[in-house]
């Protein structure tokens, strides 16, 4: 008997674990995320909206919870050379950890390095050097409540925006782009 009221006790609480926003609020909360990280960085560079992603959640069996994993990104244009890549990913990691980031994961490889923390409030934050030498930032959430949800204007595959994302680098930054890692 005293397991049934367990098992029902712990029932409940998941019935209380529900996430605290929604789709819309979680989208938002991302560019928010992705618009102060984009700041952060110095001397500033040039991006656009990246691909935006929406996964449903379910259980172990595949059955629907009614919650999305909602992720939002941004894919910098500015060309960044190899010998910059540190520079930036400590750029960005000072920033996230000043807004209050733990839980840093760090990939040190030469080509494709990235880190990746948690915010405070849940949020994965993830910056990345792609195959192509393109750099891209993201930022979501596991399973928030489902909602209609808005994308800023640009954002790639949404209404007003471009059919596919812009990945590769074309702008040149005399500090980003330089092979001389003593140029200032």
């Amino acid at each position: 008997m005293l397991l049934v009221v367990v098992l029902a006790a712990c029932q409940d609480n998941k019935e209380k674990e529900r996430p605290t926003m929604d789709m819309q609020q979680a989208g938002q909360r991302a560019e928010v995320i992705l618009d102060g990280t984009m700041a952060a960085i110095h001397p500033s560079v040039k991006w656009v909206h990246g691909t935006t992603s929406e996964t449903a959640c379910s259980t172990g069996l595949n059955r629907p919870t009614g919650t999305t994993t909602v992720f939002r990104s941004r894919n910098i244009l500015t060309v960044v050379s190899k010998e910059r890549h540190g520079e930036l990913l400590e750029q960005v990691r000072r920033y996230w950890e000043q807004q209050g980031a733990r839980d840093f994961s760090v990939f040190s490889d030469r080509d494709v390095p990235r880190i990746r923390a948690r915010t405070a409030d849940g949020f994965a934050v993830i910056l990345q050097v792609g195959s192509i030498g393109n750099v891209f930032v993201e930022a979501g959430v596991s399973c928030v409540e489902d909602s209609a949800m808005t994308y800023p204007p640009g954002t790639p595959g949404q209404p007003g925006g471009p059919n596919k994302a812009e990945l590769t680098p074309r702008e040149h930054s005399d500090f980003w782009s330089s092979g001389d890692p003593r140029r200032k």
